[in-house]
């Protein structure tokens, strides 16, 4: 499941369970038509506790939309997480991609207040791992 939200600053972004390749191209559509009505600069919150490991074509079609949130507007963005596996997953993704130089990721089992340290960093630019 995926769900995609304007936002005051952005974006919020909901994904959970499994997300086959034919639902993370539909999530990329979807975000397509919402990206069009954005000027200027904007920040992404994601929130994927729950979401199950991605195969690679579901992997790929998430970059494809990283990548075009960024070239969009998105300066910031925050990933939620709840499993050290998944965190590992995107961070690896992340560095592939070179998606890691705008791109955060807090872990919530370990962070409770997970959601003020992302919010700190897609407004004001503090970095939630120092």
């Amino acid at each position: 499941m995926y769900r995609v939200e304007k936002t005051a600053y952005g974006f919020k972004q909901v994904f959970s369970g499994a997300i086959p390749a034919a639902d993370m191209a539909q999530w990329l559509e979807e975000s397509r038509g919402k990206l069009g009505t954005v000027a200027g600069t904007f920040a992404s919150l994601v929130d994927m506790r729950g979401l199950l490991p991605l195969l690679p074509d579901a992997q790929k079609i998430l970059d494809d939309g990283k990548n075009l949130y960024r070239a969009r507007g998105m300066r910031r963005s925050c990933v939620i997480l709840d499993s050290p596996v998944i965190t590992m997953q995107f961070r690896r993704m992340a560095k592939e991609s070179g998606t890691d130089t705008f791109e955060r990721y807090i872990d919530a089992s370990t962070h409770p207040n997970y959601m003020t340290l992302a919010m700190d960093w897609l407004m004001n630019g503090k970095d939630p791992g120092k």
